[in-house]
């Protein structure tokens, strides 16, 4: 497998990362395409963020400029990119300055059913519930036992996703994808300021629909709206948007909102 460490081939890693010992890092997952990373510069917004957030000292244009050789090399696929704040000593403190390590790793796309596209997924209503804790809400964190332990939730092939509520019961997310619905002509994804992973999907499927002059919300969002829906899609840079299409005995129909953002999550990846 393609991978680099710090801008050179590499498949080792020590032992002191403090990714490893504390998931004190950051991760995007970017598809490659034709030898070009897609929707790079929200990933990179987004990575830039989480580094403000962490207080990890980070040289975007070095980040830049290693994911857009190393997809070169890749040609088509996906890339894993990992930041954490480098080696350490035992304890939390961190040592100063501190030297971050980049990770590239390299794998296939996913080989996903097209009748995931085509037809929609149903989905799994996970008991594992995503904390509340604004200060790494939004991020991409290393840190994702939560989606590890919702993902444990299903074994069968009936269902590709599962449906992920906060503390407090509200709808917020897949475990691996964001979620919209569409109300009355009106899309609508959850609010994120508590829990939850902004996705960079979702952050362009938003901008775009607004200039298409659909009308968006980001609010939060109850179980009970969210079976009440005219339609339900999820999303992530991978896989672009799938329909929903069931949820235990509720059923959505794939409705026109969800094609057309399909259609332009298509052109995105395929770019």
């Amino acid at each position: 497998m393609l991978s680099w460490v710090d801008g050179q081939p590499a498949e080792l890693l020590s032992v002191k990362d403090r990714g490893l010992a504390y998931g004190d890092g950051l991760f995007e997952t970017i598809a490659v395409s034709a030898g070009q990373p897609t929707l790079l510069e929200r990933h990179l917004a987004r990575l830039a963020q989480g580094c403000v957030q962490l207080k990890i000292p980070v040289e975007l244009p070095v980040v830049r400029a290693q994911v857009l050789a190393f997809s070169q090399q890749l040609g088509e696929g996906v890339v894993k990119l990992i930041l954490t704040r480098g080696e350490g000593l035992r304890g939390y403190a961190v040592t100063q300055p501190a030297k971050p390590r980049l990770i590239l790793q390299a794998s296939a796309k996913p080989a996903y059913p097209a009748a995931y596209a085509e037809q929609g997924v149903r989905l799994f209503p996970c008991v594992t519930r995503l904390a509340e804790q604004p200060l790494l809400a939004g991020l991409k964190h290393l840190n994702r036992l939560e989606q590890v332990l919702a993902r444990s939730e299903w074994h069968d092939a009936d269902h590709a996703e599962g449906v992920m509520l906060d503390t407090s019961g509200r709808v917020i997310e897949g475990v691996y994808s964001n979620l919209f619905m569409v109300r009355a002509g009106v899309l609508i994804t959850a609010d994120l300021a508590r829990c939850g992973v902004a996705g960079v999907m979702r952050g362009e499927l938003l901008a775009q629909a607004a200039a298409l002059g659909i009308a968006c919300q980001v609010r939060d969002i109850s179980q009970a709206e969210l079976l009440a829906a005219d339609e339900v899609m999820l999303c992530n840079s991978v896989y672009g948007v799938w329909p929903a299409r069931a949820l235990l005995a509720h059923n959505w129909p794939v409705g026109p909102l969800t094609r057309k953002l399909q259609a332009i999550a298509r052109n995105l990846l395929d770019c």
